[in-house]
């Protein structure tokens, strides 16, 4: 069974409604529901934003994971504590949400997006868009400096993540951004099962953009760790897509049934 719960800002699930300040806890509640009413363990899978989420709702129920799969997860609060190559590259990705937000507040929602996009996809990727996408990521832009705080908000220092004693894989990009390299890169040295894959010819949105890549890479990863974990129980995975769109979830549904 596969669960791909959007978040806050998607088009089924709305914006953040405000009544309070917005947290990681507020984007993981939906997941920790779906993995509290599962019976089996879960696998779970998370990109970029969403891989940051799955990161938090892993160390909320590290007894409920059956494994966990992250594509430059983007957990930048980890980043000041990796020495001064990480303060250097949270200070870049904190120069892309102050720049990204001072648009979006002063109504440049379009701006805003636009320099999000190009930060992770290189310099006129917004603009190569589709207008019908480029709409939707203007009217998505709200969210971006909601998300930004609550990822560099997160508390948990480095070494809480060694309760997370399951099979990680860690995904890359071989352009990865400096800031989710660095996650992504000592992460894997820091989980008892973690293991770091490159994958080649790539960026931050490879699950987008090499699924062809990326995808037997989580498949293969989710059937290796139920094999070895619960052989003649069904698979559950939990996927959330980082900005809904990120992991090409039908197709790991597709190729996880056959």
């Amino acid at each position: 069974m596969l669960f791909a719960p959007e978040h806050f800002g998607c088009e089924r699930v709305g914006p953040w409604p405000g009544a309070r300040a917005f947290t990681i806890d507020d984007e993981a509640e939906r997941s920790l529901a779906l993995i509290d009413a599962c019976e089996e363990e879960v696998h779970l899978v998370g990109h970029s934003y969403g891989g940051g989420v799955a990161l938090h709702v892993a160390l909320q129920r590290p007894n409920r994971i059956a494994s966990l799969t992250l594509y430059e997860p983007s957990a930048f609060h980890l980043l000041p504590q990796f020495g001064a190559e990480g303060r250097r590259a949270h200070a870049e990705i904190s120069r892309v949400a102050q720049e990204s937000t001072d648009r979006i507040v002063a109504g440049d929602y379009r701006g805003g997006a636009a320099h999000f996009i190009d930060y992770w996809n290189g310099a006129g990727a917004f603009d190569a868009l589709s207008p019908r996408v480029q709409l939707a990521l203007t009217r998505w832009a709200p969210k971006i400096p909601l998300d930004f705080r609550a990822l560099m908000q997160v508390t948990a220092p480095l070494d809480a993540y060694a309760a997370l004693t399951g099979p990680v894989l860690l995904l890359r990009g071989e352009y990865a951004p400096t800031p989710t390299r660095l996650i992504a890169e000592r992460l894997a040295d820091v989980l008892l099962q973690g293991r770091l894959q490159v994958v080649p010819g790539c960026g931050h949105m490879g699950p987008l953009t090499h699924a062809g890549l990326v995808v037997p890479s989580i498949v293969a990863h989710i059937a290796q760790a139920a094999a070895a974990t619960a052989p003649d129980r069904p698979c559950w995975a939990a996927l959330i897509a980082g900005h809904g769109s990120g992991i090409p979830a039908a197709r790991i549904a597709s190729e996880v049934r056959q």
